[in-house]
């Protein structure tokens, strides 16, 4: 039934068939998901936290396949509870046999003490924690105890955590589970040493004092210290130093216990060094060759929506997921080292998947834009809260007159497309990102 459901779903294009399968599943037989998972042979990978986990997870889920394992992975981003169960559907045989060796999932943070109750992992990445959908999730310090009351309750797990996000780093102390931890070193011109722009952990969440940073790389994630009860970043196991920006990507240097690997990532955003040293991370817990990871890592093709470069007639096209405030401001950091001239496309949803309440638009720092209007030659806002958009980027300052609302995908893709710039690029939330990529698609040499 779970198969019908993907084809029906596929055949009347009503999505990618990414979690409706398990959803039906789930319905007809609640306990599928453990009988599936429960015949994985060398354990589980979970990936949790609020932005990078499809991109984490799907590098690891490479590593081990390019090291010839049998890999379960949602690597479509699907989830929650349907979507982790349809990726062990599509795995299946129609008499419920999995044979694989691992699986690696990245878990909605809400939804972890749920699966993960379910299926134990053996290993547990948690990238970082920021504001998303306070709707759905509340207030940060919620989402966070979710995570770490459902860490007690798994048996004997290895925790991978971001060194540099207070928020993370904190759960090694709180659940005194053993931990890696990963992290990005000082680097010049990655690095800032003031400003604050969006930032979660102002303060110390074990004394309440203001939390100093020598240096910080984006949001709260840098060296911080508490002068008073003395919570500091600690010492990263592994960590990357020496990045350098090119043409959309980074080189740097991975060094880890015992030895140190030059790696090339063939993506944009500095979230994506983390995204690799997370699946690095992981690799090396599991004992697989660092220099056969920095391969894997070379040859890394995003998932839609994850700085995903689309080969187009005389011009350059990235399609790019927004969520939060955070990760939408280090999209805008793109654009900022981008050369001009630029056309961009913001396509904004309410829906669930979404999060309701689009007030966190107003806390996404638009204003730095200010910097390069002169090379961007025209907004189009799209979606269902295109007007809202619009107005969002004239109280920034963007010139009225390259403002244009064009609530539907397939008119708004068409202008963006037949403007003149040579480098294109579009944003959009969850549910906005599917209809944008379809109908960017038509577009494509």
């Amino acid at each position: 039934m779970a198969r019908i459901a993907n084809r029906l779903s596929r055949l009347f294009r009503k999505g990618k068939g990414s979690s409706l399968p398990g959803v039906v599943a789930l319905r007809i037989c609640p306990e599928i998901l453990e009988k599936l998972a429960g015949q994985t042979k060398l354990g589980t990978i979970m990936v949790t936290g609020t932005n990078g986990k499809t991109t984490t997870n799907n590098m690891l889920a490479g590593i081990l396949s390019d090291s010839g394992y049998r890999v379960v992975s949602n690597s479509m981003g699907a989830n929650l509870i349907g979507g982790v169960t349809a990726a062990f559907i599509e795995k299946a045989t129609l008499g419920g046999k999995v044979d694989c060796d691992y699986a690696c999932l990245e878990v909605d943070e809400a939804f972890f003490p749920v699966i993960s109750k379910i299926i134990k992992p053996g290993i547990v990445i948690v990238t970082n924690f920021f504001r998303d959908q306070l709707d759905r999730y509340g207030e940060l310090d919620k989402t966070i105890k979710f995570v770490e009351d459902a860490l007690k309750m798994i048996p004997e797990p290895k925790l991978v955590l971001n060194a540099d996000d207070p928020l993370v780093a904190k759960i090694q102390i709180n659940s005194g589970i053993p931990a890696l931890f990963y992290g990005l070193g000082e680097n010049t011109g990655l690095s800032e040493k003031g400003g604050f722009r969006v930032r979660e952990a102002r303060f110390c969440t074990f004394c309440g004092e203001r939390l100093d940073y020598s240096y910080y790389h984006y949001g709260q994630l840098g060296n911080f210290q508490c002068k008073k009860c003395g919570f500091h970043r600690p010492p990263g196991k592994v960590e990357a130093c020496g990045a350098a920006a090119s043409d959309g990507s980074f080189s740097f240097v991975i060094h880890y216990p015992g030895g140190s690997v030059p790696v090339n990532l063939p993506l944009g955003g500095l979230y994506n060094i983390y995204n690799a040293l997370a699946a690095f991370s992981a690799g090396f817990l599991l004992e697989r060759d660092p220099l056969k990871m920095s391969m894997c890592l070379k040859s890394y093709r995003p998932a839609t929506g994850r700085m995903e470069e689309f080969n187009c007639p005389d011009k350059k096209v990235v399609l790019n997921l927004v969520k939060n405030p955070t990760g939408f401001g280090e999209g805008l950091m793109y654009l900022l080292s981008s050369a001009g001239p630029l056309d961009v496309l913001i396509a904004i949803n309410d829906q669930a998947a979404d999060g309701r309440d689009i007030s966190w638009l107003w806390d996404v720092d638009f204003e730095i834009l200010e910097q390069i209007h002169g090379k961007i030659n025209t907004f189009v806002c799209s979606g269902l809260r295109a007007q809202e958009m619009g107005v969002r980027l004239k109280y920034a300052g963007a010139p009225a007159e390259k403002i244009i609302v064009e609530p539907d995908y397939s008119n708004a893709v068409r202008r963006i497309m037949a403007g003149q710039a040579k480098h294109t690029y579009l944003l959009a939330t969850y549910t906005a990102l599917w209809p944008v990529e379809k109908e960017l698609r038509k577009y494509v040499a």
